[in-house]
């Protein structure tokens, strides 16, 4: 256990060290859950005048390594577009995460139009600024940063919203440094199936599979439909699928969220947001705009790439832009990394 005390211990830059039974106190003995994840659940708190969210993390699995990850990333990085990692805790077996609370939930709770959502549908003003918020954070973590990082689990559920509809990137338990001259890193298949990039077939990645996971979340925000809905006919449960053909037919029209007038009224817009997210999606990683280019065409000072391929559902493993030889055999198509699992 001492030794296992002293591997926190020589984490350089890291936030402050609350005990066990302080977080008790501040969580009212862990009262009122705000959600959970694959690594635990989530509570609100109060330290001092600041509202928290304490992530406990689950003993089993991963978390003692998730959870190593995510202080010494999060404790050396600062955005206002990434999420604030106030203090933790590892006493013992406890290992907990404390975050600014972020009052309106994750990204997932407004866009997509559900029974158990009754708010009316985000006007196309407030999804720009999401997307633009959500385009930020990974932009300084793959270019602003000491360390390349890829976040590699970007998705609506890890996307908080504020009292004002700013948006934050959240939850860096499977993110991974890259040194500046390292191409690719090699690891195993991680993020969440659905916003996983066709690459993950091969386990070599670099900062481009976020820029893909993006490329979704933009899909999904301007559709109001998660790209996975099994509650679909077959042929509109993989969104991706229906965007290839849309774009095809020249019916992208078609793809705007139906229940939001404001979103219908501002058609030729959307459409364009739509381009950037293609742009995103390309299957060669190298054929991706770098995140700080998509800041840019959604500040207006530059323009998306048209020259873009409208092939979105991979079938050849030599489409996804990486060097090596194939040594498996046919990959599945990449809306099968989409499918259930």
């Amino acid at each position: 256990m001492e030794e296992e005390e002293a591997e926190f211990g020589k984490l350089q830059g890291i936030p402050m060290r609350f005990t066990f039974q302080q977080l008790e106190v501040a969580t009212e003995q862990f009262k009122d859950k705000l959600g959970e994840g694959g690594f635990g659940s989530v509570f609100k708190g109060r330290l001092g005048e600041e509202r928290i969210a304490a992530k406990r993390l689950d003993r089993a699995g991963q978390g003692k390594r998730e959870f190593l990850a995510e202080v010494q990333t999060i404790g050396s990085i600062h955005h206002i577009n990434l999420v604030r990692l106030f203090c933790f805790c590892a006493e013992k077996t406890h290992r907990l995460l404390v975050y600014e609370y972020m009052p309106k939930g994750s990204l997932d709770k407004w866009i997509y139009c559900r029974h158990d959502n009754t708010g009316p549908p985000l006007e196309w003003r407030v999804r720009c600024k999401i997307i633009t918020n959500i385009a930020k954070g990974p932009s300084y973590l793959h270019e602003d940063c000491m360390k390349r990082i890829a976040h590699l689990d970007i998705k609506p559920q890890n996307i908080l919203i504020d009292e004002d509809f700013n948006a934050k990137l959240s939850d860096f338990g499977l993110c991974k440094l890259m040194d500046r001259d390292m191409s690719q890193v090699v690891t195993r298949m991680r993020g969440t199936p659905g916003y996983l990039a066709p690459e993950w077939l091969r386990s070599q990645i670099t900062e481009k599979a976020d820029i893909y996971s993006f490329g979704l979340v933009v899909m999904e925000i301007v559709s109001g439909r998660k790209n996975l809905d099994t509650s679909r006919s077959e042929e509109s449960i993989h969104l991706i699928t229906l965007l290839e053909e849309k774009v095809k037919n020249n019916q992208l029209v078609d793809l705007i969220d139906k229940n939001s007038n404001d979103m219908q009224a501002h058609e030729q817009d959307v459409i364009q947001m739509m381009k950037l997210a293609m742009w995103c999606l390309q299957i060669d990683c190298k054929r991706r705009p770098k995140m700080s280019e998509v800041v840019k065409v959604l500040e207006g000072t530059m323009d998306a790439e048209s020259n873009i391929d409208h092939n979105f559902v991979a079938t050849n493993q030599a489409n996804f832009g990486i060097a090596g030889n194939v040594t498996s055999s046919a990959p599945p198509l990449a809306s099968h990394l989409s499918g259930p699992r």
